[in-house]
């Protein structure tokens, strides 16, 4: 059958009819195609759960790797203290960190006004106890009073980030999950004098972040690159791990990169009994490459290419003299046709949330700022994996917002003169 079915065709192909028809063919073949090459290009993008978002990338200081192990009356005040305790040590080993000395005690009342977050690194809640690692995150103007350290810092222009993980030769940069992305998403940038542009490595950053793109020299491609993520640079801080057998010890070879041509700075080797050992070794070497770039940028070597600036970086002659008390208090000129008092009827409250994820924090600040009546809404005490503490400028009382929360979806409880919401 199959055969009589081909010698038909065939016979009506040779009588004429692929002249009348075969352009029916051509299209559907192209189709086809388009409809492969569209299926190939949407799984490379959504494909797998790769994506690893940046956190910290604010300028503050931070202590962490803080352990504590308290007990308490219920399982919250048990978690409360354990916070308080994770403030006074966390205080402390940032004092020693930045002066070498035992630093001046802090009272709670002083802490909680400096302390801007809570990370949870690691978390065990009982009835009555509370065993945790926590990181805690102190803001750099009001700690920087205290510690004799300056709020403002000089940095690099916005470098884009590109970290090149290469494993049995393969090298990767956002295709899977990776410790070397990891490692990178995860470390506090902020204190650094490099500010770092760094991509979760989801939607489009698997095709335009890949290998192949840091060996291209093209500045008119690497220009539009940059655009699309507001940088005037670009770094490539490469890592190729080796196994000397399957469980056995592994070797890690860093080179610190930058700039369209792929130049070297420097790089360094390390080693690891085992596998197991690989996180600790690509947090370690994470921070040496961010000594280098560092050091680079302070040595002139760091420069950005005149052809991708993006804008005029800032020169530290260019920086204005630090200000006294006394010019601080100085009288701003300000538009007397414009009012700057609030509305009438506003009122501020204090909102309660749960934040298990830097996500979760940015998805409840734009639900509740789109709320009708809402002037404002952000957060005021972070605490990821826990209860954050948002800030809302509201037209109305407090039971007028609740109504608001509870129409948007929300599940409200109030006390205290509080209000916490979940959904």
């Amino acid at each position: 059958m199959i055969s009589a079915a081909l010698s038909r065709f065939t016979d009506s192909a040779d009588s004429g009819a692929r002249p009348r028809h075969g352009w029916r063919w051509a299209v559907l073949f192209g189709l086809f195609f388009a409809i492969l090459a569209i299926g190939v290009v949407e799984g490379q993008i959504s494909r797998g759960n790769r994506g690893i978002t940046p956190i910290n990338s604010s300028g503050d200081f931070l202590a962490s790797g803080i352990s504590v192990d308290v007990t308490g009356d219920n399982a919250d005040d048990a978690r409360t203290k354990g916070w308080r305790e994770a403030q006074r040590k966390g205080w402390a080993q940032l004092y020693r960190r930045l002066n070498g000395s035992e630093g001046p005690a802090l009272g709670d009342s002083v802490l909680d006004g400096i302390v801007t977050a809570i990370v949870v690194e690691q978390e065990q809640i009982g009835a009555r106890r509370y065993v945790a690692k926590l990181g805690v995150q102190f803001d750099r103007v009001r700690a920087g009073q205290i510690l004799g350290v300056s709020g403002r810092n000089l940095r690099s222009p916005p470098l884009l980030v590109i970290p090149v993980y290469s494993i049995d030769g393969i090298p990767q940069v956002f295709e899977q999950r990776s410790a070397w992305q990891r490692a990178w998403a995860e470390y506090n940038t902020g204190q650094s004098a490099i500010d770092y542009v760094r991509t979760a490595g989801t939607g489009a950053d698997t095709l335009l972040l890949n290998a192949g793109q840091t060996g291209r020299r093209g500045r008119v491609w690497w220009r539009v690159i940059l655009d699309q993520y507001g940088a005037a640079d670009v770094l490539m801080p490469i890592a190729r791990i080796d196994y000397a057998y399957p469980g056995g010890p592994i070797t890690g070879r860093f080179s610190a990169r930058y700039g369209p041509d792929n130049k070297l700075i420097s790089s360094f080797t390390m080693t690891g009994p085992s596998a197991a050992a690989l996180p600790d070794m690509m947090e370690k070497a994470v921070a040496r490459m961010d000594r280098i770039y560092t050091e680079a940028l302070a040595a002139g070597i760091l420069r950005t290419d005149t052809y991708l600036v993006l804008e005029k970086p800032v020169e530290k002659v260019d920086l204005p003299a630090e200000t006294t008390e006394a010019d601080e208090r100085l009288p701003v000129e300000t538009d007397s046709s414009v009012s700057t008092a609030p509305a009438a009827g506003t009122q501020s409250f204090t909102v309660q949330y749960g934040s298990p994820d830097v996500e979760s924090v940015s998805a409840t600040e734009r639900a509740v700022a789109a709320i009708p009546g809402v002037q404002s809404a952000a957060t005021t005490s972070l605490a990821l994996g826990g209860t954050s503490v948002m800030r809302v400028t509201f037209r109305g009382d407090m039971a007028a917002l609740r109504a608001a929360l509870t129409a948007r979806g929300f599940k409200v409880q109030e006390g205290g003169g509080q209000l916490r919401i979940s959904r």
